[in-house]
């Protein structure tokens, strides 16, 4: 809550719609922001229709504030439809600034952030994710993923195994109460995995091959 600016604040109370991943979990953020207003529900499955939807309601003399569950819209999360639906309706797109977990992961990590690479989720199919890491092995800038909690310490396995044993930072519930830092190289971070299984919204970020 304390990462909502007060921008965020103000546009959501004077919006006439919010377009939300789900009306329960927004719902709910607005209640303890003590606002009321109309949700509609998007997601990955029906942004494409709800999109014109929206699009039409602004034509219409609305106005629509889009947010995600957790962190920024279309940031691995659906939007990115609805933004360029806008845009070829010749809608006026406002972003905010707001909370996201990659910038603070990197931040935090020790790792290089003057360039970097966001690659955002790999596949949950370990060949494919083993053939996507392969192909990142020789970026030479810091690479951030994200992750689920149930995959972790297999994604981590493929980095040592395609990547060899480089330097990495698991950042977990960035923001939240139990937010966590795990540093070392990939070896020392997989003898903690191997110990504790985490829970949450996770980043990876990787160090980037070493040219020196």
């Amino acid at each position: 809550m304390s990462d909502l600016s007060q921008r965020i604040i103000d546009t959501l109370a004077s919006v006439d719609i919010v377009a939300c991943e789900d009306t329960r979990h927004s719902g709910s953020l607005l209640k303890k922001l003590e606002i009321k207003k109309k949700l509609v529900s998007y997601h990955e499955f029906n942004e494409s229709a709800r999109a014109e939807q929206l699009v039409t309601a602004v034509q219409e003399g609305q106005s629509i504030a889009v947010i995600t569950d957790a962190g920024s819209p279309g940031i691995s999360d659906p939007a990115y439809r609805i933004v360029k639906t806008a845009i070829e309706n010749n809608l006026t797109i406002i972003p905010l600034p707001g909370p996201t977990a990659l910038i603070p992961a990197l931040t935090a990590s020790g790792l290089p952030t003057d360039r970097f690479f966001f690659e955002g989720f790999l596949s949950n199919k370990t060949a494919a994710r083993k053939k996507r890491l392969t192909q990142l092995l020789d970026f030479p800038h810091t690479i951030i993923l994200y992750e689920s909690p149930h995959r972790i310490e297999k994604t981590t396995a493929d980095i040592f195994e395609v990547m060899g044993d480089r330097q990495i930072c698991i950042a977990r519930e960035i923001s939240k109460k139990f937010e966590q830092f795990i540093r070392g190289s990939v070896s020392e971070v997989l003898e903690v995995l191997a110990q504790k299984k985490l829970k949450g919204e996770i980043v990876i970020v990787i160090e980037g091959k070493r040219t020196k």
